[in-house]
């Protein structure tokens, strides 16, 4: 990626934000209107319109909090009914699942939006909904970190839906539900009332995320370069031992899916930020808050250059960064990303989560001195930003459901769509881009004026 020498336009980008949510109000308008109940949650489009498809319904707190996001940016009334209408309908069941490592997804992004709303006082006296988003978000925060695998030394992790055996790179985000939970005071009751410290959990889990998942080029395998991610970590439950790197959605285990390298850097860019709020005394003993500090800043540091080293000049990477057909496109790194080239397409939804994780990054780097790498990246966020709000990713057409286009959800497994003339998919939406690009263009709206965008706001 080309970095820019100077910082986009603050202003200007301002005005692309709301041209985001001008353009987003009426997608979400026809998604409430066509959305029956009964197909649970919406994936990803289909020639234009929301379709449901998938292991989970992992994508249902995309679809309210969307809405929230929306009242947020634009204080239309219409928008906080669909989003409260639907958390308080559709979301209760998702709050004791324990069958997913997405709590941090579907339940922060509803409930933890509206308690967010509710404490800036932006939803005047709602003290019994506020106690209600609460009690949920404990419950979410606990539920989330009784998912787990132990490991030898003290290393252990919130496994994903495939089993126990299975530690995902995504997972660093659904962190957010125990960091929440902590806050407002939570545990996890173990057996023999034993407590397990919900904020202790979650750095252990970071932990053994970074050390499995996240390549450091210190010769761990052949293919071991700084800052590459993979995608899942597979250990023998028996004995706790690591077994191997693998892939649901990528390409490979030993090549990089762009959009867990983007889960990766916006997790423990967002993480960053909490810890540096968080006092000594909250930190396990042994553990000093700055040695987590550096090694959390290890890892953001090392995904973040990878990320600038493999993407495409305007930051929009495809979808994987061993793609086969990523050969046929020369020096695709020297040029904007071609999401119409027939070859291997590219993820604007991994871009929109790697924007918003570059602007956290460097907003931390720059608090704790650093100001030249924070910076940097900070330029880096809001240049991937100023290409995401245009075309052609930004969707203009009323009769598209999706807002962010060339977004893929599954392309081993031959999920997304391909439209007539095309050898790839292209052109279509996804609720989890969707959401990212609505949270992002808040955060920017929202620079300078009034309460930074936080997830833990509300808490």
């Amino acid at each position: 990626m080309n970095v820019p020498d100077k910082t986009a336009d603050l202003p200007e980008l301002k005005n692309r934000a709301r041209r985001v949510f001008e353009y987003s109000a009426a997608k979400i308008v026809s998604l409430n209107k066509t959305w029956k109940a009964s197909a649970g949650a919406p994936v990803f489009t289909v020639a234009g319109k929301y379709t449901s498809r998938g292991w989970t319904e992992w994508t249902h707190g995309f679809q309210f909090g969307s809405a929230l996001l929306q009242y947020d940016a634009t204080g239309d009334e219409q928008f906080l009914q669909m989003g409260r209408k639907g958390t308080h309908a559709a979301m209760p069941k998702h709050l004791s699942h324990r069958g997913v490592h997405d709590h941090g997804f579907n339940i922060v992004s509803t409930y933890g939006n509206l308690l967010r709303l509710i404490r800036e006082g932006r939803l005047g006296a709602a003290e019994e909904e506020a106690r209600a988003c609460e009690v949920s978000l404990k419950v979410s925060g606990a539920i989330q970190a009784s998912r787990w695998t132990n490991l030898p030394d003290g290393l252990g992790y919130i496994y994903s839906f495939n089993g126990p055996h299975s530690l995902f790179a995504d997972t660093i985000r659904s962190l957010r539900s125990l960091a929440v939970a902590h806050r407002l005071g939570q545990v996890l009751m173990d057996e023999g009332d034993r407590e397990v410290n919900l904020f202790h959990r979650l750095l252990v889990h970071a932990e053994t995320t970074g050390r499995y998942n996240v390549y450091f080029g210190r010769g761990r395998d052949a293919y071991d370069v700084r800052g590459r991610v993979a995608h899942e970590s597979i250990f023998n439950v028996n004995d706790g031992s690591y077994r191997c790197p693998s892939t649901q959605q990528g390409y490979s285990p030993f090549t990089t899916w762009t959009r867990a390298l983007a889960w990766i850097l916006l997790g423990y860019a967002e993480e960053l930020e909490l810890l540096a709020t968080m006092p000594d005394r909250e930190f396990p003993p042994g553990q000093r808050k700055k040695s987590v500090l550096k090694r959390f800043e290890e890892i953001a540091l090392a995904v973040a250059d990878y990320y600038l080293s493999e993407s495409p000049s305007d930051g929009i990477p495809y979808w994987d960064t061993g793609a086969p057909g990523l050969v046929n496109l020369g020096d695709y790194r020297s040029k904007p990303a071609d999401p119409f080239n027939d070859w291997e397409p590219v993820d604007s939804s991994a871009a929109a989560i790697a924007a918003q994780g570059f602007l956290r990054l460097g907003s931390y780097l720059k608090t704790r001195g650093d100001r030249k790498k924070g910076e940097l990246y900070g330029r880096m966020g809001l240049a991937i930003a100023n290409v995401l709000f245009a075309e052609p990713y930004l969707s203009t057409d009323p009769r598209h459901q999706g807002l962010i286009l060339h977004s893929v959800y599954h392309r081993p497994n031959g999920w997304d769509y391909v439209p007539k003339g095309s050898r790839i998919p292209r052109g279509e939406s996804s609720m989890w881009g969707d959401y990212h690009a609505r949270e992002l263009a808040l955060m920017i709206l929202r620079m300078g004026e009034g309460p930074e965008y936080r997830f833990w706001g509300g808490s």
